[in-house]
């Protein structure tokens, strides 16, 4: 990495002491000697634990561990019976989900139809799948305790995949009560139906986060994959240890103090890679897209003059060799919707992916009437895979003439923070990094950060009228010539207006001692059922 990403010798040690107190503090628990328990070093601290409130994959990692989903996505990308089997009717128009016999929530109620209505509204209202869905349906209604019956205006050839969709945001089912919660406002207790129980006695945001098998959790029959089939429990606990330092983590796992660890960084994969007592695998076969999303709602991003000349001054380069800098699991691309898919089109992407924007940038920032306001850049420190980007961005936002306010934080602060549309001055933003996984941007429908449906959209509130209408004649098209067609028109709307910035594609290794088996691989990796851990 480069040598700025690299921190000194006394952050370094607090940060050690800090982590290796919450380590033994968190394997101290009494708890721990009663059966098998996993403990793993995930992405991110856990602070957010409503998965349907943020896009977070934290919050989706831990949204799998408690609910659970009516359908779900096997590794052939085909929607599965997961909570309900379902049936079409002949006209396309009418979608009949019958829940399974057995299911149960956490609280031993048993799980209804007006339950799953409510939980899809709840999410449908938010996502930007579940919302060109909601404008296709005519009504959703539980019809007896368990049928819920979903009636088109129209076909729509996107309603398992939506309500099926491995990630953020997922359409977890909760109880009626949690499910009511407007979607902006967190839930107030964590009961779902899914394989494990929340432990929220033993929640330490910043420590740790403990959940414990679900024993009265039937799984179905099927082999697991991805995210369907048996959600098979073999352990009797789960321990999510916060552990901020990659480098404490990684002596961690080396030494059997945890077991997993989701991200390894690559800098320290030879040592890693030579540890007999380690497999390390790359889980999300299908990679992860990182990008640069603006604030359109204050200056100066809510000027399209100014976007475009911070657009010109970025490129996928720079940033993906200090975020990653190994060609074996870094990959140039300006592909909004993923290289190597159908998708596909370097429209508009040029100077990213050259890295020949700089003196246009100069220009245009010059002609784009920028006053010199601030640019507030959130920087999380906290996170293997987002350290470089804020850096390495704001070294050449103020190379092309920006003013750069960079403000250290960690990621949960980022998460909380983006969804402030308070002014910069009043603890607002104008900028901040983050990764989706290819599934959740392979296609205009389910790519949220697309949206131009301003205050009602993702953070970042882009307006454009426009990419509305664009993706509403995709999901209309007849064929995947005129899908192709109509992405690529989207694309070059996104660059024009800077809807938002990729700034490249990547790999991200995993690693666990030898003691585990049976780890799953998919795009919302890690889940933890299905392994096992020898004793």
């Amino acid at each position: 990495m480069f040598h700025f990403m690299r921190r000194g010798p006394r952050a370094f040690a607090s940060t050690l002491a800090l982590s290796v107190v919450a380590l033994s503090t968190a394997l101290a628990s009494p708890v721990l000697a009663a059966g098998k328990t996993l403990t793993a070093v995930l992405h991110s601290d856990l602070r957010i634990i409503d998965p349907i409130f943020t896009t977070a994959y934290i919050t989706r990692d831990h949204g799998y561990m408690v609910y659970d989903t009516l359908v779900a996505t096997d590794s052939n990308f085909k929607v599965q019976p997961q909570m309900a089997d379902w049936k079409v009717s002949d006209d396309k128009l009418t979608y009949t989900f019958t829940l399974r016999d057995g299911l149960k929530w956490h609280d031993g109620a048993p799980v209804t139809a007006e339950d799953c209505v409510a939980s899809l509204k709840r999410w449908a209202a938010v996502d930007g799948m579940g919302q060109k869905l909601m404008d296709f349906t005519a009504s959703i209604e539980a019809t007896d305790p368990k049928t819920i019956t979903l009636k088109l205006k129209e076909p729509y050839g996107l309603v398992l995949d939506s309500i099926g969709k491995p990630s953020s945001r997922v359409a977890f089912m909760m109880p009626k009560r949690l499910a009511e919660t407007p979607p902006d406002k967190q839930i107030p207790e964590q009961i779902g139906s899914g394989p494990f129980k929340f432990v929220q006695g033993e929640f330490q945001p910043g420590v740790k986060a403990v959940y414990v098998k679900n024993t009265d959790y039937v799984p179905r029959k099927e082999p697991a994959s991805w995210t369907s089939g048996g959600k098979v429990v073999k352990v009797d606990r789960v321990e999510w240890i916060t552990m901020p330092d990659s480098q404490t983590a990684v002596n961690a796992l080396q030494s059997g103090d945890i077991d997993f660890m989701e991200n390894l960084p690559f800098d320290m994969l030879p040592v890693l890679e030579g540890n007999k007592e380690l497999t390390i695998e790359v889980l999300n076969k299908f990679g992860f897209q990182t990008l640069g999303r603006m604030n359109f709602l204050h200056p100066p991003f809510d000027n399209v003059k100014v976007r475009r000349a911070a657009l010109l001054a970025l490129n996928q380069k720079d940033v993906l060799d200090a975020l990653v800098g190994n060609a074996k699991y870094q990959k140039i691309c300006g592909a909004f919707f993923i290289c190597d898919t159908p998708l596909a089109t370097d429209a508009g992407s040029e100077t990213l992916v050259k890295g020949n924007g700089m003196a246009q940038a100069k220009k245009a920032l010059a002609e784009s009437g920028y006053d010199g306001t601030p640019i507030v850049i959130m920087a999380p420190g906290d996170v293997t895979t987002l350290k470089a980007q804020p850096i390495v961005s704001a070294q050449l936002l103020r190379e092309a003439g920006f003013k750069v306010d960079l403000q250290a934080t960690d990621w949960q602060t980022v998460v909380s923070r983006r969804a402030s549309q308070k002014p910069p001055k009043e603890g607002g933003w104008n900028m901040f990094f983050t990764n989706w996984v290819a599934a959740d941007v392979s296609n205009p429908i389910a790519n949220l950060s697309i949206g131009g449906q301003g205050k009602k959209g993702w953070f970042g509130w882009a307006e454009d009228a426009k990419i509305e209408q664009l993706k509403d004649a995709f999901v209309r098209a007849a064929s995947v010539d005129d899908q192709k067609k109509i992405a690529a028109d989207i694309q070059k709307q996104a660059y024009e207006q800077v809807i938002y910035i990729p700034l490249g594609q990547y790999l991200i290794p995993s690693g666990w001692r030898k003691s585990l088996t049976g780890v799953l691989d998919g795009p919302a990796t890690p889940v933890f059922w299905n392994i096992d851990k020898k004793e």
